[in-house]
């Protein structure tokens, strides 16, 4: 098994059911940053640390992929974001096989990933114009939102000003220093202030009021 991940293009390792890394290939050193050496015999929650699409931890001790091989279910191919060894983030579709080690009969899984990244950017665009959409419609629908109850603060307008610049509220985040949770905190106080009802309607009214 350890030579025919050798011949494969994917990133490959094996994994006992205890969550040790057994075996890492040379694709797996190139996409993920981390050398065989330092990867065989850790845990494989730890290098890997893969979250899911709603940036929830996925490996941990107590992997529900090595549950399932442990139960004999099977495991469908599924995307991971992934953190490199230099700290970088990066999307990976994940393809699990098993098979039982000759000598000890122990159950051992094979991890296959491949970098899906230009596609993960895709939908990220497509989402973008998606929500793009629905706000163009919201603003039609309500065109003439109500005078502000409260001047918006100093960081509520560094916000606006971001959102207007064509910046994500994750990039808005980073620019500011803020968590996520913050700038969503930010918005619902610039919405019920300005009586909008979502960021582009906010936008676009503070635009027209000169607030920004």
């Amino acid at each position: 098994m350890r030579q025919l991940l050798e011949c494969t293009t994917d990133a490959g390792f094996i994994v006992d059911v205890q969550g040790l890394t057994r075996s890492w290939n040379r694709a797996a050193e190139k996409l993920l940053g981390i050398s065989a050496s330092d990867a065989i015999g850790e845990p494989c929650a730890r290098l890997i640390a893969g979250r899911d699409s709603l940036d929830a931890l996925v490996c941990a001790q107590g992997c529900q992929v090595l549950q399932c091989i442990a139960d004999g279910v099977p495991v469908a191919d599924f995307d991971l974001k992934v953190t490199t060894g230099c700290g970088r983030c990066r999307w990976v579709n994940v393809s699990i096989l098993w098979f039982r080690e000759a000598r000890t009969r122990s159950l051992l899984a094979v991890h296959l990933m491949r970098d899906i990244g230009a596609r993960k950017k895709t939908e990220e665009l497509v989402q973008k114009l998606l929500d793009s959409a629905r706000d163009l419609v919201s603003i039609a629908k309500d065109p003439t939102p109500q005078a502000p109850s409260s001047p918006l603060t100093r960081q509520e307008r560094r916000l606006l000003r971001a959102l207007a610049a064509g910046r994500s509220p994750a990039e808005v985040a980073v620019e500011l220093g803020i968590t996520k949770r913050t700038v969503r905190n930010h918005l619902y106080n610039v919405n019920r202030k300005l009586g909008t009802r979502n960021r582009l309607q906010a936008v676009k009214y503070a635009e027209r009021s000169g607030l920004i």
